[in-house]
């Protein structure tokens, strides 16, 4: 049967998890195919291949476009049309999967009236859905690609819709128009910008996720208050977003194991492996990046240089190993340790407050319990 992408998107919209029709209804009148172009990347053996529209045939690439996917568009700045072969690298563009669009924009409890600043337009697509749900003149979005950001014009305007576009940091806002109702960021940050809390009106909202370079994240959602305060709880959700360009890895050098100061490790590594378990991790570590080897984990701090790694010894069990100025290892056990002690709880439990001095702090359970500081 010849695919039919009115009937796709139907089908899409049916099983999405939502209990507002109206985010159902955007999804099914979104043409998404407008805005994915004539290739995107796929994951394959490591590396991204490129998937041509014209190669695979109009009937699959359709039902590729509205699976219920994550699609990705750019890989270290190279766009999927313009990729010679398989990549590897970094995903910096993609057009998230829609049943995650509809969770940010419910989760941000945005209503009809509602003026809304996007951070990151990417493709356009989540811009249009936003654009049929509350109308053009309620809709803002700003992003980084100029590149990115033409094409999404053109796209958004050929779909029917006419938002503000702007190119430009999304970190910083749109102060011309504030103050919004709500900010729903499509990238991750390390922490919440001060432009941010400075253009959302008192009882507003901003929807993003949280995350490092250890790529571990959280999803949540802040109530904005009279005195430019900020407090939220994160929602649980196994999520994760690109980081937003100036919040991004800087490069860092040719990692070499050096055998520093060595003792027994306290807890297992593998601890690591748990969604909240590397969250708490990177907010004892925030400028670390991590690795993992058969035996263990590696630390790196990309400030400092300062690194640490665990080996399983036959015979004597885990060691660690630190070096440089920064004891990586002692810093995530003692944050761990804090977690377990508390519970272990899941991240739906952790909360984040920025105080109006500009502290912002990730918290287990309640606001005076465990807390780290976010790298503001």
């Amino acid at each position: 049967m010849t695919a039919d992408p009115v009937a796709l998107r139907r089908g899409l919209a049916a099983v999405l998890d939502t209990t507002d029709p109206a985010w159902r209804a955007a999804v099914e009148a979104v043409p998404r195919e407008l805005f994915l172009g004539d290739c995107v990347f796929r994951a394959a053996n490591g590396r991204w291949e490129p998937v041509h529209r014209d190669l695979v045939g109009e009937d699959a690439w359709l039902r590729l476009v509205y699976e219920d996917a994550t699609w990705v568009t750019q890989v270290d700045g190279v766009a999927a049309a313009d990729a010679p072969g398989p990549l590897s690298g970094r995903p910096t563009s993609s057009s998230t999967l829609p049943s995650l669009v509809v969770r940010m924009l419910e989760l941000a409890a945005i209503r009809e009236g509602a003026n809304v600043l996007e951070i990151g337009t990417g493709t356009g697509y989540s811009t249009a859905v936003l654009c049929h749900r509350l109308g053009d003149d309620h809709v803002y979005s700003v992003e980084y690609d100029p590149r990115l950001a033409s094409l999404a014009a053109d796209r958004i305007r050929t779909a029917g819709y006419s938002p503000t576009l702007v190119t430009g940091d999304g970190l910083a806002g749109h102060k011309e128009a504030a103050e919004y109702d709500s900010i729903v960021a499509t990238c991750a940050v390390r922490h919440i910008p001060p432009a941010w809390l400075h253009q959302v009106r008192s009882g507003g909202t901003i929807t993003t996720t949280v995350s490092g370079w250890m790529l571990a994240s959280g999803l949540i959602r802040l109530t904005v208050h009279d005195d430019g305060s900020a407090t939220g709880r994160f929602t649980g959700d196994p999520i994760g977003y690109m980081l937003a360009r100036p919040h991004e890895r800087p490069p860092r050098p040719t990692y070499f194991r050096r055998e520093g100061r060595t003792r027994p490790a306290r807890l297992d590594p593998g601890l690591l492996d748990d969604w909240t378990g590397q969250f708490v991790a990177q907010l004892a570590a925030p400028s670390a990046e991590l690795m993992t080897t058969s035996d263990g984990v590696i630390l790196v701090d990309v400030a400092t240089g300062s690194q640490a790694w665990t080996e399983q010894r036959v015979g004597s069990g885990r060691h660690a190993h630190q070096d440089g100025p920064l004891r990586l290892w002692d810093a995530v056990e003692d944050a761990l340790t804090a977690w377990q002690d508390a519970g272990s709880p899941p991240q739906s439990d952790f909360g984040l407050t920025v105080d109006v001095d500009g502290t912002q702090r990730v918290w287990a359970g309640t606001p005076d319990g465990p807390s780290w500081s976010l790298p503001v």
